[in-house]
């Protein structure tokens, strides 16, 4: 389980202070596939990035597995984000490296063995769908593999808990929904509790049990997708919801496939 309390974030800019999150309190039970919905600016990455202290709050507690991992450092803090992967809009992979190579990264760094390493990886790469692509390099992949790739070096580690910064904003609709779909699989498969950030009202519908709406630092709203979808109560999910239309994401014929 994760557990926001009262965290703020107040950055300090030559303007003067910027807070970035106000007060915020969340609980991201396990097995959730859980979403945090805003519009550009309204403090979605910052709020995701304190779940594995990329960011450190101003005031508040981070709370994981019933432990305050809030001032975590060294050794604590490499173990605990072992256990948290992440994916990114823009892969972020090695382009030097190849598909496996990229894999394996995570486990090179933690020094395991060879051998060890490469089975772990082709696991994954299966997994995906790409094990027929691991000497490949990223730039020989569409879109929609690298982001495969992506998720299978997340997974490497083994972690409890998925970070999804905007996975999928950089692909077209029918590439969407077969990510959408791989992380389900990860989801239901093994066990793996998701925080999915997304500006995208159709993705949290597709994989988000529940979702917390967050507009200039402040979660507005929170609950279970359904409900918040068919009987909104803040004005700035009612917005969002007009502004984005309630129809889901479909492929268009022709569009690159996964």
């Amino acid at each position: 389980m994760i557990e926001l309390k009262h965290v703020g974030k107040v950055y300090q800019a030559r303007e003067g202070e910027h807070r970035a999150l106000d007060d915020v309190s969340l609980t991201i039970e396990d097995g959730d596939i859980f979403g945090i919905i805003g519009a550009s600016g309204a403090g979605k990455s910052t709020l995701v990035r304190h779940i594995n202290l990329l960011e450190r709050p101003t005031e508040g507690r981070i709370i994981i597995d019933g432990k305050d991992v809030t001032n975590y450092q060294g050794k604590e803090l490499r173990e605990l984000r072992k256990n948290i992967g992440m994916i990114f809009q823009h892969f972020s992979l090695f382009q030097q490296r190849t598909v496996l190579q990229n894999v394996t990264f995570p486990l090179e760094v933690r020094g395991h063995g060879r051998k060890e390493n490469e089975k772990r990886a082709h696991d994954l790469l299966k997994m995906v769908g790409l094990d027929d692509k691991f000497n490949r390099y990223p730039s020989e992949l569409s879109g929609g593999q690298q982001q495969r790739v992506a998720i299978a070096r997340a997974l490497a580690n083994r972690p409890h808990y998925m970070l999804c910064d905007e996975a999928t904003s950089a692909l077209d609709s029918r590439t969407t929904i077969q990510v959408l779909d791989l992380l389900k699989r990860v989801n239901n498969e093994l066990g793996v509790t998701m925080v999915v950030i997304t500006h995208s009202l159709d993705v949290a519908r597709q994989i988000c049990n529940r979702i917390a709406v967050i507009d200039e630092g402040v979660i507005v709203e929170e609950g279970k997708t359904a409900d918040i979808f068919a009987n909104p109560q803040s004005a700035v999910t009612q917005e969002l919801l007009a502004r984005g239309g309630t129809g889901v994401v479909r492929p268009h014929d022709g569009e690159e496939e996964a």
